[in-house]
């Protein structure tokens, strides 16, 4: 007797998104590209495989990412190939390898799976799926306040707005943050006796990521060690200055972080996150800031640019918290058809149907069944109504409607009368979501 070979599973870290999950991510990235399209932003569609050298010379060699956590690969051809870790670098890629820089302003966005090669834990996964935006040739804070605007405007619409606090902070040019990074290591190097093999790591090559540290045992020191803003000229200043007057004017609560720094080399002035106590240690739903200098890093003429990115998982994990969303049913109505006249008819008037009410999303029951089987799947599909027809029905041209979901007699009807009674459903449940 053949050996029964063993079930091939998905890679640790790589998660499958079931259908009883796949509403709550419609539902999230309906509402996503909605606030988008309110503010005038479009879609760009960018390859999940780089080149290596993309993400070397925009992370930075000596980061984490790139060192640790990238999934990195020689094609058949010898060339280095990266699936991407993050979207912002290949979003500026296509820009300035179509010239969508030159003399140009855009506000872009972009939504799919990254890849980090990192210890899977609770809202952290190897693959995960992010939506990204980023804006290109705008200079003042405006569009920094628009960025947040934006992000403020979906938690509201989602409902996680009072669970999430923003956080700002300001790093400057390069030049004021090289001196800020002298003075910085300076006081580190009085305390190495406390600082964790991490940080010992990154005196060397990042010192500003060892603020972030969450290491307890180094809170009282990092407290008490120098603050960029402090060492910011008056143009950086302003710029931020004017920044928290939008924020102040607009509404927009927040909290300034001086320990803010951003886990990517090529932030500059803005920093923002958007975190939330709700999910323990995973608790940044959304972080972004400026990044004018990248732009010549990666060939370009100097330029500016703003971006942000949410981890879709969290964002969700949150919400599945909350317990306050029931997303749409993925089925409006259920078709049960017993005999073979009513199969016949059945998936005739369900063609007639889809044709005549837009958007409706009727299910047909395939595969036979007696009729309580295919009632009780009809219940669990969610849908309000099932449509039950027999051959005896489909002789008359007729068939049954009943409601699923309140209390109403069930009736029968002819085409027309069943068409007219569908069609209003839909038009108050439309209505009703536009609400």
């Amino acid at each position: 007797m053949a050996k029964q070979q063993q079930a091939i599973q998905a890679i640790r870290g790589m998660h499958d998104i079931l259908p009883e999950q796949s509403p709550y991510w419609h539902w999230l990235e309906n509402h996503a590209r909605q606030v988008l399209a309110a503010y005038g932003y479009q879609e760009i569609r960018l390859p999940i495989v780089e080149k290596t050298e993309l993400f070397k010379r925009s992370i930075g060699e000596v980061t984490d990412i790139v060192e640790k956590e990238m999934y990195t690969f020689d094609d058949r051809n010898g060339d280095s190939l990266t699936l991407r870790p993050e979207g912002t670098a290949g979003c500026l890629r296509a820009c300035l390898e179509h010239g969508l820089l030159h003399n140009q302003s855009h506000r872009l966005w972009y939504y799919g799976p990254m890849f980090r090669h990192e210890r899977p834990q609770k809202g952290r996964y190897r693959q995960f799926y992010q939506l990204g935006v980023e804006t290109y040739g705008m200079p003042g804070p405006d569009v920094d306040a628009e960025m947040i605007l934006l992000t403020d405007r979906l938690w509201k619409k989602i409902g996680i707005r009072d669970k999430v606090e923003l956080q700002l902070n300001s790093l400057g040019t390069s030049e004021e943050r090289a001196a800020y990074r002298a003075t910085l290591v300076s006081y580190f190097q009085q305390h190495l006796a406390i600082l964790d093999e991490d940080s010992l790591r990154r005196l060397e090559t990042n010192p500003l990521r060892i603020l972030d540290s969450k290491n307890p045992a180094m809170q009282e020191m990092l407290q008490q060690a120098p603050v960029l803003l402090d060492h910011l000229g008056e143009d950086s200043l302003a710029h931020f200055r004017q920044l928290t007057q939008s924020l102040d004017a607009l509404g927009i609560s927040y909290r300034l972080n001086t320990r803010l720094v951003r886990g990517l080399d090529y932030y500059g002035k803005t920093v923002f996150e958007w975190v939330t106590d709700e999910l323990g240690s995973q608790g940044t739903i959304c972080a972004g800031g400026r990044y004018d200098g990248l732009i010549e890093q990666l060939g370009g003429k100097a330029n500016h640019a703003i971006g942000f990115a949410m981890g879709m998982e969290r964002i969700l994990a949150l919400v599945e918290q909350l317990g306050s969303v029931t997303p749409e049913p993925t089925t409006d109505v259920y078709m049960i058809r017993v005999g073979e006249t009513a199969e016949q008819l059945g998936m005739i008037w369900a063609e007639q149907l889809r044709n005549d009410i837009e958007g409706l999303k009727l299910q047909v029951n395939c595969g036979g069944g007696s009729f309580k089987s295919q009632f009780k799947k009809a219940d669990k599909s969610g849908a309000a109504y099932a449509i039950i027809i027999g051959d005896d029905e489909a002789q008359r041209g007729e068939v049954a409607l009943k409601s699923l979901r309140i209390e109403q007699e069930q009736i029968t009807v002819n085409y027309d009368a069943l068409l007219a009674t569908l069609s209003n459903w839909q038009q108050q449940k439309s209505h009703s979501s536009n609400q």
